[in-house]
């Protein structure tokens, strides 16, 4: 099995950072055969590009509004299918959304088999540099759901975990 783990966020917006900081965390684990991580930040083109090359699995690992206390971590299976999303006109790097980048990758030819997004509440999401408390506590332990998800420690398909 191929899988990506794509930490994707805005640094200089505060807790968007929090993909970008639990990919590099990921740097210092032990990782399964077959898995690359990597800080996408937010250059989803190439994040769109990446996945051409072929990838079972694909981890997002983000800041998400999920309506919980910041810093609380969800794993939630993304449905794999057509996208609504409409590719964005000039493929501006830095405007795609996750959304928008699987689009992307469906129109350009590509397909991943299964996406799970391992997401954290923010506290703020606004200009500045760092994660609030509440995210920044929430890091190594996010890092260690990535982990189980690459591990198979997630199979059901229907209802999200919270960590």
């Amino acid at each position: 099995m191929r899988a990506l783990v794509a930490g994707i966020g805005n640094i200089f917006f505060a807790d968007d950072g929090f993909g970008v900081e639990v990919a590099r965390r990921l740097d210092d684990r032990e990782l399964p055969a077959g898995v690359q991580v990597a800080d996408f930040g937010i250059r989803g083109i190439h994040l769109a590009y990446e996945l051409l090359n072929g990838y079972d699995l694909l981890v997002l690992v983000d800041a998400m509004p999920l309506g919980e206390r910041p810093g609380t971590v969800a794993v939630v299976e993304v449905e794999v299918e057509a996208p609504d999303a409409e590719p964005h006109g000039g493929l501006d790097a830095h405007t795609m959304t996750p959304a928008t980048v699987l689009a992307n990758l469906e129109r350009l030819g590509g397909h991943v088999e299964r996406i799970v997004v391992v997401a954290c509440q923010p506290a703020a999401i606004e200009e500045g540099i760092g994660l609030s408390p509440a995210v920044a506590a929430a890091v190594d332990g996010a890092a260690d759901v990535v982990l189980d998800v690459l591990n198979g420690s997630f199979v059901n398909r229907r209802e999200p975990r919270w960590a």
